[in-house]
Formats: structure tokens, C-alpha cells, sequence
């Protein structure tokens, strides 16, 4: 499968579950870890939990080889790995203090300067 036509998928399940402000990074000029990075707010723990649960599901069904998530117990911060794509989802607390979307704008700064 396709990197797009994964990110596509965990984009709709997250949309179709009511995830929050979902925002697609695309960092295949930035890393060889991944090609999409997908951040995704939960109103609570449970939520977060069910999000998580649902892209994972949805990817096993899809056939996706490894798929695999961290951060289940306290589900404040739950990473999918799906290879090609990764998934993150917190609460809102969580998601304001990493700040993910600000740590990856001064990687691809730098990089476009260096172009």
C-alpha cells in the first residue's frame, strides 16, 4: 500500500471517530523514519484510547505489516506506527506542551536553506 493512500485512511478514521485538529506533516524530505506524521487531539484519555484503537484496527484490517502503538497505559499520548505513516494522538494538554507541529517547522526551515 501506498504512503498516501495510508495517510488517506488514518486521516478519514480519525475523522470519521470526531479526532481533533488534524494536521498532516509531510517529512519525507526531513527523516528516512517515516513519510507522513499525523497529530491528532482527543477531548480525554478514553478518546485518545479509542482513536488509537481505531486507526490500528482499521490498519490490520487494510493488512498493513507491523502495526504497532506505545503509550496505551496512560493514553494521554498514544503513537501508531504504521511504517510509512505515524500517528500521534493526545489530549490537548499534551499536544500544547510537545508541541510537535513547532519542533519539525525549524527542521524543514533549516533543510530548505541548505536546497
Amino acid at each position: 500500500m501506498k504512503s498516501e493512500d495510508l495517510r488517506d485512511i488514518a486521516i478519514k478514521t480519525l475523522d470519521d471517530m470526531k479526532g481533533i485538529d488534524i494536521v498532516t506533516m509531510d517529512v519525507r524530505t526531513l527523516t528516512s523514519i517515516t513519510d507522513y506524521m499525523i497529530i491528532c487531539t482527543g477531548r480525554s484519555t478514553r478518546q485518545v484510547k479509542a482513536l488509537a484503537d481505531g486507526v490500528a484496527t482499521k490498519a490490520k484490517e487494510l493488512h498493513v505489516a507491523n502495526v504497532r502503538s506505545e503509550g496505551e497505559r496512560e493514553s494521554e499520548w498514544i503513537l501508531v506506527d504504521l511504517g510509512d505513516v505515524v500517528v500521534h494522538v493526545m489530549i490537548a494538554s499534551t499536544r500544547a506542551f510537545y508541541s510537535l507541529e513547532d519542533l519539525w517547522e525549524p527542521v524543514r526551515e533549516i533543510r530548505e536553506q541548505k536546497s
